[in-house]
């Protein structure tokens, strides 16, 4: 249709065009396109566990035993045990009765968030929460309140303000993965306590890297048992696929049961179920990949900065943000840093509001020390990157 093409046109000449780019390699430190290897800045497997072979030979070991799919919705015949023994696993890797597995972390939010409430009801979130959050909102009905980013401030206001009938449900991401810092969920759980409001937050890029053993921003924060409904992903620093949520087992029940997501949806393959079961268990165990990735993201953030650069990053968030400014020298200097070998692409509205264009960088625990130096001889100072705005 004539305006689809030109729609299309104006996102080009806006600098906003989207195009896929196939890589030619599985995920890891590093990866092929167009016939050039190039160091791996812009994947989420933070702990480097996707191309881990135990995780392989786990999902080998499955696809014999169970076949490709679930064949079904596992309330009609598409329940395995391995379904189970992942979820019994993620319960106590977040130190709750029970958890439900969801085909992807997207899925979970926009089941979870329906189905704790709905018309009449009230929820409270963060500006800047995760797309899924918010289309969950808006399917469940319930009347939406929208408090400033990190600020529970501005939420008791609006608490206070608010009606007094109906559930009241604060929602927020743990890590704001586009902006490199971390939630205020100290705060978030005093103020959500005052209130009797549910707390839900989703740790999709703190499982795994934050808290001993990899259990979280939640527990990093020393704050286990307060927050009553986590959700988290398995598609990140567990470098497989899939979503849950983690809470009571009353709260299990009623997912089940309210979850649309859940129950509409064919079960996780179960070789996919297996190989995640694997990688929660090396993810525990192995400590050296956080240490390192910590390492790496300590060393890039005091690189980038003595190169000018306005660099975003709080731990223990997994990824850092270099700000640039405008759209068009956000994709230039991510264009020449895939000349120079490193990718990372620009991050560019409407991921990010106008004039705040950005590149993410994420390095993986399976990235060396010479990676590292590396990426940071690709970036040319700062002040030579025309139209850039600290």
């Amino acid at each position: 249709m004539k305006a689809w093409t030109e729609l299309i046109a104006r996102l080009d000449a806006a600098g906003l065009r989207r195009r896929l780019a196939p890589l030619r390699s599985s995920s890891g430190p590093w990866v092929e396109r167009d016939g050039r290897r190039l160091l791996n800045l812009a994947s989420n497997d933070y702990l480097g566990l996707a191309a881990d072979p135990r995780l392989a030979a786990a999902a080998a070991a499955a696809l014999t035993r169970w076949g490709t799919g679930a064949g079904g919705s596992r309330l009609l015949g598409g329940d395995r045990e391995i379904h189970g023994r992942l979820e019994a696993e993620l319960a106590e890797l977040k130190g709750t009765e029970a958890a439900l597995l969801h085909t992807s972390g997207y899925a979970a939010n926009v089941g979870l968030i329906p189905a704790l409430c709905g018309r009449g009801d009230h929820v409270f979130s963060d500006r800047l929460n995760h797309a899924s959050l918010i289309d969950g909102i808006r399917l469940s009905g319930a009347q939406a309140h929208v408090f400033r980013h990190r600020d529970p401030g501005h939420l008791e206001e609006l608490l206070l303000k608010a009606p007094a009938h109906g559930q009241r449900v604060v929602v927020s991401d743990a890590v704001f993965s586009m902006d490199g810092v971390v939630a205020p969920l100290a705060a978030l759980v005093e103020v959500s306590e005052r209130h009797g409001a549910l707390l839900v937050v989703d740790d999709a890029h703190g499982t795994g890297v934050a808290g001993p053993e990899g259990r979280g921003t939640v527990q990093h924060l020393g704050l286990g048992g307060r927050v009553p409904v986590q959700m988290a992903t398995l598609s990140k620093a567990f470098g497989v696929q899939g979503g849950f949520v983690a809470g009571s087992q009353v709260l299990v029940e009623v997912l089940i049961h309210r979850s649309r997501s859940f129950v509409y949806s064919t079960g996780m393959a179960p070789a996919l179920a297996a190989a995640a079961l694997e990688a929660v268990r090396l993810a525990r165990s192995e400590e050296w990949r956080r240490e390192r990735l910590r390492r790496h993201l300590d060393r890039l953030v005091e690189g980038l900065k003595a190169k000018g650069y306005r660099v975003v990053h709080e731990p223990p968030a997994p990824m850092l943000v270099v700000m640039v400014g405008e759209a068009a020298p956000a994709l230039d200097l991510a264009r020449r840093l895939e000349a120079a070998g490193v990718l990372a692409p620009a991050i560019r509205p409407p991921t990010v509001p106008e004039g705040t264009s950005r590149l993410r960088l994420a390095p993986m625990a399976t990235h060396s020390d010479a990676d590292v130096d590396l990426a940071l001889e690709a970036f040319p100072p700062f002040e030579e990157l025309p139209g850039g705005s600290p």
